[in-house]
C-alpha cells in the first residue's frame, strides 16, 4: 500500500458522476458529452492548459496526424474521414474543427493546442488546471474514489483516466542510463555535425529523430529487436509513416545510414565516446561493438499507474506498457475505473486507431453511451426499419457511403442490425466485442475492414487487387470494404464482403445487388 501523504488536505464535500483525469483530446471531448447530458462531472488536469502533453510531444513539433482540408466535399461526416485531429461534441451543430486552424497536412503542435483551447472555451468545460494527481484510492465503505491532488480530495462515483501514455519506456540494457532520452535530448542538427549516432528504437519517434539529423551527422543508425513495419503496408498508422522514412532512402541506397536488425546487450562510455554491443538478428552474425558519439533512446512510452493505492490498482497488460480494460473500456479488475484516449489501444493493439485522435474520438462517443446504459437507463440509440431484404440493404448501403466512424475504428466498431421478428433495430458505432460478450438472438454486424491477411500483401502490387466491378463475396479483396456478418446467438454464421472501390463509394448495382441477395438468404 502506498503511504498516505502527511500534509492536510481539504475534503471536497460533492460527489460527482464521474472524475475525469486529463485535459487532452480525449479528456475533453469525455468532459463535453457528460456536460450535454447533465452528469455532474470534472476533468482535472496537471498543466496550466488542455493539451499539455502536446507542448512537448512530439519532439519535432510537427503532427504525423492527416489535415486534409480540401477534400472536394460538403458534407461535414465525409470532411472527418480526412480530419484525424477534430474530436467531436454532442449536440453542436457549429463545431469547431481542426481544419480551420492550419491548412498544412501535416501541421504543427502549436496548432492543436490553440485548437483544444478554443474548444474547451466553447463548451465551458469544467476542468481544474494545475492539479497533478498524486493518490487514488477507495473509500472501503461506500466504494468512492478518491484522488488527491495537492491540497485537495475529490470524490467521485466512477473515475476515468484520460491521462494518455506519460511515462517514457526505458528498456532494461546496462549503461542505458548514459544515453540521452528522446523527451529532452536536443532537436538541434548542427549540436549532431559530423557525429555518428544510434537512435534506438523503430517508432516513429525514432524515425522523426533520425531524419532530423541525416543532413548533419556522419553516420545514424536506428536499431531495435523488430523489423522496421510501414504504415502503407500494414494500416496502422503507428508504424512508421512515409512523412519519417528519408532514412530508408539513404540506407538502401548506400550513403552511411542504416538501420540495425537485434538487440543491445550494453552499453559503455568512455573518453572515446560510446561503445555499445549490438547482437544482429542476422543469420550467423557474432555481436559486435560499435563507437557512437550519441546514443539516443526513442522506445516509446506507457501508462503511469504510480498513483494508486493497492485497493484499486488497474491490471497492466503488453508488458505493463497499458492498463488491462474489457470491450466497455472498464479495468479487468477495478469496477467503475475507465479510460479514454490513447490508452484505449489496448484493445486494438497495433491494428485499428484507438491510438490517436481519430480513432479514439468514435471510442469516447461510444463510452459515453456505455455509461448511459450501465448508469442511467438510456437505451443505445438505435431506429427501427423493417427486417425486410431491401430496407435493410438501404440503411446499410446509405450508412456505409456516409460514416467517418466506421472508416476510422475499421474492423473495431460496427453498426448492428439486430432482427425481432419483423422488425429490425439500426445501432450504430457499436464496440463488436462488446456485442459478442452479450450477443443478441439474431443480429448483423457491419464494418469497413481490409481483407484477410492484408498486411502480407504488396498493396502497390495492382496483380493482387480484386476487381471493382464484380462481387466479392469471399473477401477476395485487401483494400479497405464494407463486410456485413451474420451471428445468432453470437456464433458466426455467414459473411458477405462488398467489394471494394477506388474511392470508397459503395453504391453501384455490384455493391447493392449481391448484399441484398446475402439479406434474402440469410433472412
Amino acid at each position: 500500500m502506498r503511504s498516505v501523504p502527511s500534509l492536510e488536505v481539504f475534503v471536497s464535500e460533492e460527489v460527482l458522476d464521474y472524475l475525469v483525469v486529463g485535459a487532452g483530446p480525449a479528456g475533453l471531448q469525455l468532459g463535453q458529452f457528460l456536460g450535454h447530458a447533465g452528469r455532474r462531472y470534472l476533468v482535472l488536469e496537471a498543466g496550466s492548459a488542455p493539451g499539455t502533453f502536446f507542448g512537448t510531444y512530439p519532439r519535432h513539433r510537427k503532427l504525423i496526424s492527416i489535415n486534409k482540408k480540401y477534400t472536394g466535399w460538403t458534407d461535414p461526416e465525409l470532411n472527418l474521414r480526412m480530419d484525424w485531429n477534430s474530436i467531436l461534441a454532442d449536440g453542436d451543430d457549429d463545431p469547431v474543427l481542426f481544419t480551420d486552424y492550419s491548412e498544412k497536412l501535416f501541421p504543427d503542435a502549436e496548432d492543436l493546442l490553440r485548437y483544444l483551447a478554443d474548444y474547451t472555451a466553447k463548451h465551458q468545460i469544467n476542468v481544474r488546471y494545475d492539479t497533478r494527481v498524486t493518490r487514488v484510492h477507495r473509500e472501503p465503505e461506500s466504494a468512492l474514489f478518491v484522488v488527491t491532488a495537492g491540497d485537495t480530495e475529490f470524490r467521485a462515483r466512477r473515475l476515468i483516466m484520460a491521462t494518455g501514455v506519460s511515462r517514457s519506456y526505458t528498456p532494461d540494457i546496462p549503461g542505458i542510463e548514459l544515453a540521452d532520452q528522446y523527451s529532452d535530448v536536443s532537436v538541434d542538427p548542427q549540436e549532431f555535425k559530423n557525429q555518428r549516432v544510434l537512435v534506438l528504437g523503430k517508432g516513429n519517434s525514432a524515425f522523426e529523430t533520425a531524419d532530423n539529423l541525416i543532413e548533419t551527422a556522419a553516420i545514424v543508425h536506428v536499431g531495435g529487436p523488430r523489423p522496421v513495419k510501414l504504415a502503407w503496408r500494414t494500416h496502422f498508422v503507428g508504424h512508421l509513416r512515409a512523412y519519417n522514412a528519408g532514412i530508408l532512402d539513404m540506407y538502401q541506397l548506400k550513403l552511411q545510414h542504416a538501420i540495425l536488425d537485434g538487440d543491445v546487450r550494453e552499453i559503455r562510455k568512455d573518453a572515446d565516446g560510446y561503445h555499445v554491443k549490438y547482437a544482429f538478428a542476422r543469420v550467423d552474425e557474432v555481436v559486435k561493438e560499435i563507437r557512437y558519439d550519441r546514443v539516443i533512446i526513442c522506445t516509446g512510452f506507457r501508462f503511469d499507474a504510480d498513483v494508486f493505492d493497492d485497493d484499486c490498482r488497474p491490471q497492466l497488460t503488453i508488458n505493463d506498457r497499458f492498463p488491462a480494460q474489457t470491450s466497455s473500456w472498464e479495468s479487468v479488475n477495478v469496477p467503475g475505473l475507465y479510460f479514454a484516449g490513447t490508452i484505449t489501444q489496448v484493445r486494438d493493439f497495433k491494428k485499428a486507431t484507438s491510438a490517436f485522435i481519430h480513432g479514439f474520438r468514435y471510442g469516447v462517443r461510444a463510452l459515453a453511451k456505455v455509461l448511459g446504459e450501465r448508469y442511467h437507463d438510456e437505451l443505445w440509440p438505435h431506429t427501427g426499419l423493417p427486417a425486410k431484404p431491401d430496407a435493410l440493404t438501404e440503411a446499410v448501403i446509405t450508412r456505409i457511403n456516409r460514416t467517418s466512424a466506421l472508416y476510422q475504428q475499421f474492423g473495431f466498431l460496427g453498426d448492428v442490425l439486430i432482427i425481432d421478428g419483423d422488425t429490425a433495430s439500426y445501432l450504430e458505432e457499436v464496440p463488436v466485442a462488446r456485442l459478442l460478450d452479450d450477443p443478441p438472438e439474431n443480429a448483423f454486424v457491419v464494418t469497413l475492414d481490409y481483407g484477410p491477411d492484408h498486411d502480407k500483401v504488396d498493396p502497390f502490387d495492382f496483380v493482387a487487387r480484386a476487381s471493382q466491378d464484380q462481387a466479392n463475396d469471399h473477401g477476395e479483396g485487401h483494400y479497405l470494404h464494407p463486410i456485413v456478418r451474420h451471428y445468432r446467438h453470437g456464433e458466426l454464421v455467414a459473411t458477405h464482403h462488398v467489394t471494394e472501390n477506388l474511392e470508397n463509394e459503395w453504391d453501384r448495382e455490384v455493391h447493392i445487388g449481391p448484399l441484398a441477395a446475402f439479406f434474402t438468404k440469410e433472412l
